[in-house]
């Protein structure tokens, strides 16, 4: 029975799968083992709209302290300078994937060379704005938004939270794990300590301590799908530049560019493929681009790919430890909601004797989760033919669709249609056939069944995009939208 948790890691998945464990099961004893020797990343957090929803609607915590502590700017989906077209948008709300009355067709047949948006939301951020305006006057927040925060200030917040729940969180560094019979007996540390529990998760990041190093759980690769394996990162201070309500992924020589917006500083970075751009090429491209880098540069080298099984005996990996994949849809912390919810779920229900079965169908949930990312991040690069250098030729000419591919021949065949719907993906994909038609149709990819609207019906579409465009010139910018939660009187 699991009546203690030990959590090795205080960076960011450390500390969700701490909130999200304590607070679901507050009689649990939980503790993190905080190495002070390991920094954090910190390149600037994107997130989806998965993050509010674990802690507003989940874990039910005070959007106002979140707001105060954590000081996140809105992030409503992503720019694309990809593809076929200058740039197209994808936005963290169903734009593709629903009838539309008095259209004989789904919307993803109507996009064409002129559409730049597909909704209300796609209309607000070509348009810079965050949010539409409500009935009454003031941003309206239930359209599904995600948040640019900043580590440093996420991690705080994180730590701050766990404490006031009961958290206990040692600042320690592991020196060796004592295997048992279910696993993992307890922990070593430099100090002296033996830190032993009922459950441990590995939040080791990158290292992997317990899962992989420990328990030696194989690994498998995803580099047949995504050929990137360094990421350069830096940024500058905001000065005139206005906030957008959006992430920017920029197509580069051998990657593609993000940038992250944060009300005081603008965090830029170049994920590449070192098959193709040395360290020293990366640089000068990403500086050149950016010439107002205020800060070094530094180089982050990573691999994409998961575990086997994220949970074996008494051992389950979550974030970085359990895997990994280039943050092109920002999924890092939409996994680590995911994976800890899941673990809390699976504890609460188990009544904290989690039996093989569920241990299995855990392993089974979460294998698929990074499956199914790897196949949409596939989409991504299979078809992205703004630039012709020898590392797009190779993506458009070897990436491997992985779990992308049967959506992928379906579109080919029959275009944006929604018969697939409930078949060609999971029900548990994070990013639904709407995400997918999104890539597909904005990245103009070839179809065998064009279809041309008759003259009133292309009337009524173009109708339609100019309704919704002057309802977002309505909106709110996200300095508006900060300025209006910062009023006093203003109510959560």
């Amino acid at each position: 029975m699991v009546k203690s948790i030990v959590i090795l890691g205080g960076g960011s998945a450390g500390l969700i799968a701490a909130v999200t464990l304590k607070r679901r099961l507050p009689e649990l004893e939980v503790r993190v083992i905080r190495s002070p020797e390991i920094g954090v990343i910190g390149v600037g957090e994107g997130t989806t709209a998965s993050f509010p929803r674990h802690f507003f609607t989940y874990l039910g915590f005070n959007p106002k302290q979140f707001y105060d502590e954590a000081a996140p700017t809105w992030k409503l989906g992503i720019r694309f300078d990809w593809g076929r077209r200058p740039s197209f948008f994808y936005p963290f709300v169903t734009e593709l994937d629903a009838e539309l009355p008095n259209f004989s067709r789904s919307p993803g047949f109507y996009f064409d060379e002129e559409t730049r948006w597909m909704g209300l939301t796609s209309a607000c951020l070509a348009q810079n704005k965050a949010f539409p305006r409500s009935p009454q006057g003031t941003p309206d927040f239930r359209y599904n938004h995600a948040f640019h925060i900043e580590n440093v200030k996420l991690v705080s917040w994180l730590g701050g939270t766990a404490r006031a729940i009961g958290v206990s969180i040692t600042d320690g560094t592991m020196r060796a794990a004592e295997r048992g019979p279910t696993g993992i007996a307890a922990l070593h540390l430099e100090s002296g300590e033996r830190v032993a529990a009922d459950l441990f998760v590995d939040a080791s990041g990158f290292r992997r301590e317990l899962l992989v190093r420990a328990m030696e759980e194989p690994q498998i690769s995803f580099g047949s799908t995504l050929f990137c394996d360094r990421a350069v990162i830096a940024g500058w201070p905001r000065t005139t530049e206005p906030i957008q309500p959006f992430t920017v992924a920029e197509t580069m020589n051998a990657g593609w560019s993000w940038q992250i917006e944060h009300e005081h500083w603008i965090n830029r970075g170049y994920v590449y493929s070192s098959r193709f751009l040395g360290d020293e090429e990366a640089l000068a491209e990403f500086r050149g681009k950016n010439p107002k880098i205020a800060n070094e540069p530094r180089i982050v080298k990573f691999s994409s790919g998961r575990v086997t099984r994220p949970w074996v005996g008494n051992v389950v990996a979550v974030g970085n430890a359990s895997g990994f994949v280039e943050p092109l849809e920002a999924s890092a912390l939409q996994v680590i909601c995911s994976q800890t919810r899941y673990l809390a779920d699976a504890l609460r229900d188990s009544r904290c004797e989690p039996p093989p079965s569920l241990v299995e169908l855990y392993n089974e949930v979460n294998n698929n989760a990074w499956d199914d990312i790897r196949g949409f991040l596939a989409v991504h690069y299979a078809f992205n033919d703004q630039l012709d250098t020898p590392f797009w030729r190779a993506c458009r000419n070897e990436t491997d669709l992985a779990e992308g591919t049967r959506i992928v021949e379906f579109y080919r065949e029959n275009g944006p249609s929604l018969l697939g719907k409930g078949v060609l993906v999971r029900p548990t994909n994070s990013f639904g056939l709407d995400g997918f038609l999104t890539l597909l149709v904005g990245q103009m990819v070839p179809h065998a069944k064009p279809f041309t609207p008759a003259p009133d019906e292309l009337k009524r579409w173009r109708e339609r995009a100019a309704a919704n465009a002057r309802e977002a010139t309505r909106g709110f910018t996200v300095e508006q939208a900060l300025q209006t939660i910062r009023a006093p009187g203003w109510r959560w």
